[in-house]
């Protein structure tokens, strides 16, 4: 049996993330998602993928943020007909994230085109809605920590990684004619301290290893950010302005509500009125309430009418009136609204009606990825382009590293200090090259092993003959 990776993204990136796998003339996708950020990884989502979609034999996803499941659709419109291996949160969760993702490339396609913003005469969405619907049958649910067959030579199990609900580390077992080998995919890993989700699991052997490196070179981040935030709202409150926070809707949005429920219930922040301006953030909640095995939220908790996802000052807004009318609110208020990293949805009327206000507050709780509006933003590039007209930034900025759902570089250590042995290779993945220089700096410093940073359609050979 012979062995083949090639890096179809996520390979000196924190976006994109497809990994393909060959095992003798079998092909295994391990994560589908959307290049995001600066224009050249952007137009990738545009080009001919790099093997004939249909040639695909299966695809296991590590978890639903669209950087790892966005391009589904695509893949799926043109041609792969096979299973998508993935929990049944991150199933459900894939399910909301891909409509809305359809959705808003729809409205944005056609808003372009109406306002002649778009350097395209025609401009058109990378996928519709339809596309989207046409992935849910090819969906199927994994139970954790219980191996299933991919094929007669491929075994995978599913460990819990903490990071969003239903994310996992996906284990492969390859069964060769002489031999046993494990493949192990790190996916996105959560933080040890995390309120709402449990740490990763522990994983003690693999001959190959691919681990992110998103915060691969900063350590320390804040594990208890909830003061930070409270100074944040205190301070902008004392301004006379609005706290804006930019949130993924699966992940960012409920720990930041465990956050504002448990600052207001002990008297450390005020009792101001919290709007959710993201109707998906309704869907995911009630997904949270499905899953109790997933997370550390209490289930009678959460069938009550004082928790977290359901509080006195806590306001859902569904509809468009409903969200251009958070516009008129002057002070005094939190707005939680997505893309987390500014690339679309209801954030940017929020963003061009209140970066030019010196009362407010932007409050980035994520990373913000090169290229991202967001990271525009937070490193002050103006002028901040949105729906085609140039904004300044007159508010305040901030951000809460503690907030994000990426272990640090001592929790990515010690992650893999975990392994009773150094992996054959160890290939250090989902992070800038920044990021995934300093970490492998640090793996070699402090665990003595050599890893490696491929490029992007970079291939190596695994096993020969096995």
């Amino acid at each position: 049996m012979d062995v083949r990776i090639k890096f179809l993204g996520g390979a000196k990136s924190v976006t994109g993330s497809r990994y393909l796998l060959e095992v003798d003339h079998y092909k295994l996708l391990i994560d589908c998602g959307l290049f995001q950020g600066l224009k050249d990884l952007r137009l990738r989502n545009w080009e001919e993928f790099p093997i004939n979609p249909a040639e695909i034999d299966a695809i296991i996803l590590t978890h639903a943020h669209l950087d790892h499941t966005g391009y589904l659709p695509k893949l799926v419109r043109e041609g792969f007909s096979g299973k998508i291996y993935a929990t049944e949160p991150t199933i459900d969760l894939v399910k909301v994230l891909l409509l809305d993702s359809a959705k808003l490339q729809e409205e944005e396609a056609e808003y372009a085109k109406k306002k002649g913003y778009s350097s395209h005469e025609d401009p058109q969405p990378l996928y519709t809605v339809k596309d989207a619907e046409r992935v849910f049958s090819l969906l199927e649910g994994v139970d954790i920590e219980k191996s299933i067959k991919i094929n007669p030579q491929i075994k995978a199990t599913f460990s819990l990684a903490g990071h969003i609900l239903g994310a996992c580390i996906v284990s492969l077992d390859l069964m060769g004619s002489s031999q046993r080998k494990k493949i192990v995919f790190s996916g996105d890993l959560g933080r040890y301290s995390d309120p709402v989700l449990d740490p990763p699991k522990a994983i003690t052997e693999a001959d190959i290893l691919l681990v992110e490196s998103t915060y691969g070179d900063r350590d320390n981040i804040n594990a208890s950010p909830d003061l930070e935030l409270a100074e944040v709202i205190k301070d902008t409150q004392r301004r006379g302005g609005v706290v804006l926070i930019p949130a993924f809707t699966v992940g960012r949005t409920q720990l930041v509500l465990y956050y504002l429920y448990t600052l207001i219930k002990e008297g450390k922040i005020p009792k101001i009125p919290v709007y959710i301006d993201s109707p998906m953030a309704i869907k995911v909640n009630d997904i949270y309430k499905r899953y109790f095995d997933f997370h550390k939220l209490d289930e009678i908790q959460l069938s009550e009418h004082d928790s977290p996802l359901n509080f006195k000052q806590l306001h859902y807004r569904k509809e468009q009136e409903e969200s251009m009318g958070l516009n008129f609110i002057d002070d005094n208020a939190i707005i939680i609204s997505a893309s987390g990293m500014v690339t679309g949805g209801r954030i940017l009327h929020h963003l061009s009606n209140r970066l030019k206000n010196p009362q407010d507050t932007v409050l980035f709780v994520g990373f913000q990825a090169e290229g991202t509006r967001g990271r525009k933003i937070l490193d002050r590039q103006e002028p901040i382009k949105i729906f085609g007209m140039s904004h300044q930034i007159k508010c305040d900025v901030q951000y809460i590293e503690g907030l994000s759902a990426h272990a640090d570089r001592g929790e990515l250590l010690h992650w893999l200090s975990q392994f009773d042995s150094e992996p054959k290779m160890t290939f250090i993945i989902h992070g800038e090259e920044k990021s995934a220089l300093g970490f492998q700096a640090s793996i070699k410093e402090k665990l003595g092993w050599d890893a490696i940073i491929p490029e992007y359609m970079e291939s190596f050979k695994l096993f020969d003959n096995i």
